[in-house]
């Protein structure tokens, strides 16, 4: 058995490749680890999108009927791509099977007794493009709303019209699960509330320091205000929504 070494960043994005076709095994990471060493990362892209172009129209068959896993027609697409030489096919799928470490490109090394585990998947900028951008481009979906549930204690509102304007820094990071990239902390959230909802909750907030505002409604990405921005129709506290909870009948 030998070992071929690999940089960092190809080792990373081929982790990333790795978890978005759902593939743990060494050996798969492996092999893929040598697609994207060998042809590239943006030969890599190209063909993670065509797997998942593929699986998204129902797959690949195997010769048995069973549907292959989007590793497995990943690693069909590579193998069977007309413009892959013979010495590209032989490196990504030697007979006697070369395993890659974490750093540096070159000739075959010396055989380990053990090759180590992958390391857990780092998400990298290679590893959001590997997915997102190739997603975007050939298998987007459309949704019909975005919604958002913005819950703090504002600061100063500003108006105008009949709007209110209101802006609050998120610095918590969810707890998620594992696997998932974390998002950054210190996301900017802008509110325009339409101010007669807006007039009791600020009523309420401005009675009980230990209340906090409950927005919730559209929601989307604005270059204009630096961050989220949030159109809501409606706005309410934590105190008001117990309240009005209490005084329903059940």
């Amino acid at each position: 058995m030998s070992y071929v070494s690999v940089p960092p960043a190809v080792w990373a994005l081929a982790r990333g490749i790795a978890a978005v076709l759902g593939e743990t095994l060494p050996p798969p990471v492996r092999t893929i680890t040598r697609v994207v060493d060998r042809l590239g990362p943006d030969r890599a892209r190209a063909l993670l999108g065509q797997a998942l172009t593929s699986e998204a129209s129902g797959g690949l068959v195997l010769p048995d009927g069973r549907r292959r896993t989007p590793g497995g027609t990943f690693l069909f697409l590579v193998r069977t791509a007309p413009d892959l030489s013979t010495d590209d096919r032989a490196y990504i799928f030697p007979k006697a099977g070369y395993h890659v470490q974490g750093a540096g490109r070159g000739t075959p090394t010396p055989a380990s007794p053990a090759p180590a585990a992958p390391a857990p998947l780092v998400w990298t900028d290679d590893t959001y493009r590997a997915l997102t951008q190739q997603l975007q481009q050939d298998n987007e979906g459309r949704a019909t709303a975005v919604k958002i549930t913005v819950i703090g204690r504002p600061g100063t509102a500003g108006e105008q019209g009949q709007a209110v304007v209101v802006a609050l820094t998120n610095e918590k990071v969810p707890d998620l699960p594992k696997g998932l990239p974390e998002p950054p902390a210190g996301t900017h959230d802008t509110v325009f509330v339409a101010r007669k909802p807006w007039t009791k909750a600020a009523e309420a907030l401005a009675a009980d320091p230990e209340d906090a505002a409950i927005i919730e409604d559209d929601a989307a990405l604005d270059t204009r205000v630096d961050g989220i921005a949030v159109y809501a129709t409606s706005a309410t506290t934590k105190r008001l929504q117990t309240a009005t909870r209490a005084a329903t009948p059940s």
